[in-house]
């Protein structure tokens, strides 16, 4: 169930992120968005795809490969923007800002984890953390003050010198999961976090980001039928449209 009050629902402010009748195609075989007016075989990753996410919701993408899952993530991190319809993130539409916008929305509202983690291995865990107050202009000793604080929340308190190679997979998850949060992210959006864990690293990663979800909103694609368990609803897709939302 929801986190979110029914009661509370006519005074809902914006959704986090909005999809509204968002379409994404393709050139057969390459990477660039089509022309309107191209002969060329197309592919449709996405097909009128409607979804809002709010605070407090902790939401699950799921479908099989090829239903458009991907894509969909692409989108409402901004690493994408659609063909037709529109993404908004705190009510901004991606397909209105330059690439250097969207690399600031990006930066300053949405943190991402990723299936493989993404850690430096030179770095300790909290260097890893403190790398993005870097971009942000944040000093030495707070960035890793703050690092540090972050491992905390995430139960690493005592693994802080330690390097990826010296943590169980679950341990790097949570180091990615406190580097996402490195900004206080109203959106996170983690890209099958479980996938590279056994069952209780698994378990204990679904339960940092229920928690996260308490104060911001969660988005979680998976194939996984443990965390699609745990979230609040599930959008699923096929063949590039949503066939529910609940």
């Amino acid at each position: 169930m929801s986190r979110i009050d029914p009661d509370d629902a006519a005074q809902q402010p914006t959704p986090v992120v909005n999809a509204v009748d968002v379409g994404r195609t393709y050139r057969r075989g390459q990477g660039g968005l089509l022309g309107r007016n191209s002969d060329a075989t197309v592919v449709t990753a996405l097909d009128t795809v409607s979804a809002a996410i709010n605070r407090g919701e902790l939401v699950g993408i799921a479908g099989p490969s090829g239903s458009g899952k991907s894509t969909l993530l692409h989108l409402l991190a901004a690493l994408d923007t659609p063909t037709t319809g529109r993404i908004e993130i705190g009510g901004t539409n991606t397909a209105e800002l330059s690439e250097r916008a969207r690399s600031r929305l990006r930066r300053d509202h949405i943190g991402i984890v990723f299936q493989r983690f993404h850690l430096l291995p030179a770095l300790t865990a909290q260097q890893n953390v403190a790398l993005p107050f870097i971009e942000w202009g944040v000093g030495k000793t707070e960035r890793h003050d703050r690092a540090e604080l972050l491992l905390h929340r995430v139960g690493l308190g005592d693994r802080l010198t330690h390097r990826p190679a010296e943590l169980s997979g679950g341990e790097q998850q949570r180091v990615a999961v406190a580097r996402a949060l490195a900004g206080e992210p109203e959106l996170l959006i983690a890209d099958e976090p479980t996938g590279e864990l056994d069952s209780e690293a698994g378990a204990n990663v679904l339960d940092l980001l229920a928690d996260v979800a308490e104060d911001r909103a969660v988005i979680v694609a998976s194939h996984d039928q443990a965390v699609l368990d745990r979230v609040d609803r599930i959008i699923r897709l096929r063949d590039g449209q949503v066939v529910s939302d609940a």
